[in-house]
């Protein structure tokens, strides 16, 4: 989505997928403690796992086809790859793309949620395309994690981490032969957390240094949360995520 949006932050066609996402992040949270005791992916979780796609990759197709802009279109934003991190750990539940999808779903793609950098309004289909890709993404995470409770470990962390890293340098590479932005790795979205940063280059640095510690101190505080279960409902981590 375009670094320069028109849609008004907080303005009608954003409070409205604001509310929608607030009610979604509820619902998830409670769908994912009733399943907690099912063994492996319940029926809701892989329906959701074929949702993702059946959502999302006709609005980018209709995209690609019709509105084509090597700038936007491409689906090289991390986003792009959070979807299909959200389908496989929704499918699979196991700990890689779970950490995936929670890491990159509760840091970097709730930031398109708040701040959205979008140029088309309703009815353009990468305005749709925007919204279920954002909040799909977000509440697969909240199911899977603070629901189901399928916490990442350290080498989860890590493996993020290294993901992460190779995205970022692959697409700096495509960013730089083709004249784009993807990832806003080469300038800053409008209104945004990266306005607190200094100028390119730097706030990429900080970005990576920030997101990389905020997402240790996330894995520090689940794995102190699965130490201490409550009341008998935790159910153990290995059960459900098959190595």
């Amino acid at each position: 989505m375009r670094e320069d949006g028109d849609v008004s932050s907080y303005g009608p066609s954003h409070l409205v997928p604001l509310v929608l996402f607030a009610v979604g992040l509820f619902g998830a949270a409670w769908l994912g403690r009733q399943h907690r005791a099912a063994d492996g992916p319940t029926q809701f979780s892989r329906t959701m796992a074929v949702l993702i796609p059946a959502v999302t990759v006709p609005f980018q197709v209709v995209d690609l086809v019709a509105n084509f802009d090597i700038g936007v279109t491409l689906p090289l934003h991390l986003c792009d790859l959070a979807w299909v991190a959200a389908t496989w750990a929704l499918w699979s539940h196991r700990p890689f793309p779970v950490a995936l999808t929670f890491f990159w779903g509760l840091t970097l793609t709730i930031q398109g949620v708040l701040t959205p950098a979008l140029n088309e309004e309703i009815p353009h289909p990468r305005y749709f395309a925007f919204w279920a890709l954002h909040l799909l993404i977000v509440w697969a995470a909240v199911y899977l994690v603070v629901g189901l409770r399928l916490v990442p470990r350290w080498r989860d962390y890590g493996a993020t981490v290294l993901t992460t890293l190779v995205w970022a340098v692959a697409t700096y590479a495509f960013n730089v032969v083709a004249d784009t932005n993807y990832g806003y790795l080469m300038r800053k979205p409008r209104s945004s957390i990266l306005d607190y940063f200094h100028d390119w280059p730097w706030y990429v640095v900080e970005e990576i240094v920030l997101i990389v510690a905020v997402w240790a101190l996330m894995t520090w505080v689940l794995q102190g949360a699965v130490k201490r279960p409550s009341r008998g409902s935790h159910r153990p981590r290995e059960r459900s995520l098959p190595s």
